[in-house]
């Protein structure tokens, strides 16, 4: 009879693998030129390279360095131990005190990377050259010659605002770099050789610095790795790499093995990398890479390097460059203060923009959608079958154990307690117990009862042994098994051990975790309760079953995810957790499962169907960083694009800084953290929602300004020609000029507290370099039209032109040019008709109000008379209203055409 299938909770299984489409491995090839040189005359003319050509990046393709260190470390992996001293140029007995002075000062020290840190001088100049500032300067210096000194110390101000934010920007992202060399500074014992005649093995401890490729390093629980190792001998040797991999589970490595090349490389069991520790176990290995030739240091090689160019910010500066960086800058800050009341701290504040635009955020691991806590499912008997027994010592032994309580033993007793188990726990005492290690992978404990316990078909003795762990571990010191149906006890046979492991396998495969439990009747008892020797008492035991756990997601992912795609943001699990485990989980949060991949399946790939494959999935697990990095990547450059990616890990570090915005928690390690553009406090995809929300507000009002700010300069400065060429004379003085631009500039300051309509903050908002001129194509020529009425009005009506002085024409110019520019705000504002169907936030309507009383006011004050101003006839102001009714309802058709052309506004 066969074995019962197990009760699942997802009864369907709806997603895909998508395809391999090579079966060997293959290069994944795109750019394999150099980086180029930081010094000053090669940045001015990358910035120009990088401003022609968009600085594409081939998110499919390994770097030429990339390339060297797989084929080197997967060379080493499939050779005999004894061999690799060839390669490396060692012996089994270590290098010569002599020898390794001499590669040290050959390859220089030991440091993850091959990067001289830039002088903060180095940082100055790179701030200062951009071309925002270069604009401004050139402008400050062509004030200053036409005698309009107020304005130029304005753009001279601006600059300095600029370099100087630019600058804290650039020194916090190098701090942040130089933090990654100093994860592997520890000290390191190597086994060194010595004597003229007769050479003496000789462990020394020097620092990690000095460590070169042929050392033999000497490594035990708690060290660091000093480079990337080919492990010579090892002892129960169990290895933490969550700092490039980001799981928290551990890898069993060990050296009597040869590798072949269909392992993934961070699966190697028989090579260390470097800036991985030692959990348990110990070892000898010989140190095949250092420095820059390792794969923690060329994997971390691509950072600061790789960011996408920022179009807005290059084009739109040149464009209208007096008021763009106030606008800007105070729109961001006012959403930075926004997100910082809702617990998320803003460290780059143009990331508020870029989340406006951000239609596809990546998620570095299940934990993030996840309580991070385990909850106990399930407890079965070897058949596959919910039984008490298994529970009960389970609970037995959770509740006696004292060495260490881990969450798997919460969850168990929580299990018990919420669901009405009385185990009675008072009638048991422990005797002894053998505490947990990272070699045996399990605990176990001894009790003792006061009288018998009844079970349904037999007695237990008072005292035995329960036992609970790592399945494969339990079951190594298992000789029999109890069956379900009779409670009888057998031999554990061959077969019963492969249906377990199929049955756990299942088990995994939906996502959840488990641990055996086992017994051993005790017939004699130990009179001083002492374990003498652990393996002689952990075994013949009698397997019981298994317990399933389960992390669960946490309530307010799903609806989290919800909303941001219902705002046209796409959520993809980038991790290096199983692939089971990620499927899971987005399952109970909403996301689709329908095209998976894992991170081995990626390399097999070709360049066109990794990009191909990477905008398909929703789900990629497996990923060592530097497939994160190209994953970013490739969504950017290929996909087009604008990526946001929430990480905590040493692992995530490469996407955190390639990804337009960079997103990490409070809670994560600081090399992330100084990599991120957004830190949360907590640990709550909600407050991304919010951080959308505003980013989308924050790149809306940015909008108004540069589209209204564009048209009316350029209309300004064709009305002007206009009216130059008609009356022979200038329509304002220089003065008379300046005051209306600095009226006109102070009343756009209210435009960052300006609301956006709800349509608009519902898709992602990009950037458009071709959209901007087909807009002042559209609308420039209306506000020209308007300046054009009032000139023929005021030569025919007024006959300005007959005028004894031009103080007349310049008066009406000044009120009219003033009024235009403070108004226009609100037309550009909204798709809607302005003032009927959507009115202006109460800032933005009190500085047109003020901005246009100042104005006119003027004209009747002494100042007017100083700057050469008259009264205006009440006759004139009749004229403005009519002409401005005009200029609405020409400018409202026009929106509306081009809304139904372009299908967009802002």
């Amino acid at each position: 009879m066969g074995r019962p299938k197990l009760t699942t909770i997802f009864t369907s299984n709806n997603h895909q693998r998508l395809p391999s489409s090579d079966p060997t491995r293959q290069n994944l090839v795109g750019d394999k030129s150099d980086a180029p040189n930081d010094g000053f005359p090669s940045s001015v003319f990358g910035f120009l390279r990088r401003l022609m050509s968009g600085n594409k990046i081939d998110g499919g393709s390994r770097t030429e360095a990339e390339e060297k260190v797989y084929s080197w470390l997967y060379a080493l992996a499939q050779s005999d131990k004894y061999v690799v001293f060839e390669y490396v140029g060692s012996t089994e007995r270590g290098l010569s005190f002599t020898e390794a002075e001499r590669r040290l000062k050959e390859n220089g020290p030991n440091v993850p990377l091959d990067h001289s840190f830039p002088s903060w001088w180095h940082l100055l100049w790179n701030a200062f050259f951009h071309p925002f500032n270069i604009i401004l300067i050139v402008l400050s210096v062509v004030s200053y010659i036409t005698s309009d000194n107020p304005n130029g110390c304005i753009m001279l101000v601006l600059v300095f605002i600029s370099v100087s934010l630019r600058f804290y920007q650039e020194y916090s992202s190098s701090k942040a770099a130089m933090k990654l060399s100093e994860l592997v500074r520890c000290p390191v014992k190597v086994q060194r050789c010595a004597g003229r005649v007769v050479q003496t093995e000789l462990t020394v401890q020097i620092d990690q610095r000095d460590v070169v490729a042929g050392d033999i390093v000497i490594f035990e629980p708690g060290d660091l790795f000093p480079g990337d190792v080919r492990l010579l001998s090892s002892k129960h040797l169990v290895v933490s790499q969550s700092s490039l991999t980001g799981e928290s589970m551990t890898t069993e490595k060990t050296a009597d093995i040869r590798e072949d090349q269909s392992t993934p490389l961070l699966e190697l069991r028989n090579i260390c990398f470097m800036g991985t520790n030692v959990v348990s176990g110990s070892g000898t290995g010989l140190v095949v890479s250092t420095g820059s030739k390792t794969y923690m240091s060329t994997m971390f090689s691509a950072i600061g390097k790789r960011k996408p160019p920022d179009d807005f910010e290059n084009v739109a500066s040149a464009l209208t460059p007096q008021m763009l960086p106030l606008i800007v800058n105070t729109s961001l800050a006012k959403g930075a203060l926004s997100m910082a009341r809702d617990r998320c701290i803003v460290k780059s504040i143009t990331a508020i923009r870029d989340m406006g635009s951000m239609d596809v955020l990546c998620i570095d691991k299940t934990g993030t959608l996840t309580m991070n806590r385990a909850i106990m499912v399930n407890h079965l008997d070897s058949q596959g079958l919910p039984k008490e027994k298994v529970l009960r010592f389970a609970f037995l032994n959770s509740y006696f154990k004292t060495d260490q309580k881990y969450p798997l033993d919460d969850a168990i007793l929580a299990y018990v307690y919420t669901n009405g188990y009385r185990f009675q726990p008072s009638k048991w005492s422990k005797i002894d117990e053998i505490p947990f290690d990272f070699i045996r992978r399990r605990v176990s404990v001894i009790l003792e009862t006061e009288s018998y316990v009844e079970d349904r078909d037999h007695q237990f003795l008072k005292r035995f042994m329960v036992t609970k762990g790592a399945l494969e571990e339990v079951m190594k010191v298992c000789s029999f098994i109890e069956h379900v149906d009779s409670g009888a006890i057998s031999t554990l046979s061959s077969e019963d051990y492969q249906r377990i492991l199929s049955m756990a396998e299942e088990v995994s495969n939906e996502g959840l975790r488990t641990i055996g439990v086992a017994i051993k009747r005790l017939k004699l008892p130990n009179s001083n309760g002492s374990m003498a020797n652990d393996e002689a008492f952990e075994s013949d035991m009698v397997f019981l079953g298994l317990v399933t756990f389960f992390d669960p997601p946490k309530d307010s992912a799903k609806q989290a995810l919800w909303l941001l795609a219902e705002k046209g943001v796409k959520a993809k699990v980038l991790t290096g957790d199983s692939l089971s485990l990620a499927i899971r989980v987005c399952k109970e949060v909403g996301i689709k499962t329908t095209h998976v991949i894992t991170g081995p399946e990626l390399e097999l790939l070709s360049q066109e169907s990794f990009h191909g494959t990477v905008k398909q999935a929703t789900v990629l697990a497996r990923l060592t960083p530097t497939q994160k990095l190209r994953v970013v990547q490739s969504l950017q450059t290929v996909g087009k694009h604008v990526v946001g990616f929430l990480g905590d890990g040493v692992n995530d570090s490469l996407a955190l800084d390639a990804a337009n915005v960079g997103i990490s928690v409070d809670s994560g390690v600081s090399v992330a953290k100084d990599f991120a553009d957004i830190i949360l406090l907590e640990k709550d995809l909600n407050v991304l929602v919010a951080g959308v929300e505003q980013g989308r507000l924050t790149f809306g009002n940015t909008m108004k300004y540069l589209k209204m700010s564009v048209i009316a300069n350029v209309g300004s400065v064709i009305s002007l020609l206009i009216a130059t060429l008609v009356l022979q004379y200038e329509p304002l003085s220089p003065k008379q000029l300046l005051t209306q631009n600095f009226l006109y500039s102070v009343g756009q300051i209210a435009i960052p507290w300006d609301k956006m309509e709800e349509d608009y903050v519902k898709t992602p908002q990009r950037w458009s370099r071709k959209g901007l001129p087909l807009f002042i194509l559209w609308n420039g020529p209306v506000c020209t039209i308007c300046d054009v009425a009032t000139l023929v009005f005021l030569y025919f009506y007024y006959h300005a032109t007959d005028l004894e002085d031009d103080r007349f024409f310049h008066s009406a110019w000044f009120i009219e040019g003033l009024l235009m520019q403070t108004l226009i705000i609100h037309l550009i504002r909204t798709e809607k008709i302005p003032f009927i169907q959507e009115v202006a936030s109460w800032p933005v309507i009190c500085s047109t109000v003020v901005i246009s009383a100042i104005g006119i006011a003027i004209l009747y004050t002494p100042i007017g008379e100083v700057m050469g101003f008259v009264y205006l006839p009440l006759s004139y102001f009749g004229f403005l209203v009519v002409l401005f009714v005009g200029y609405f309802s020409v400018g409202q058709v026009v929106k509306r055409l081009y809304i139904f052309v372009y299908k967009r506004w802002l």
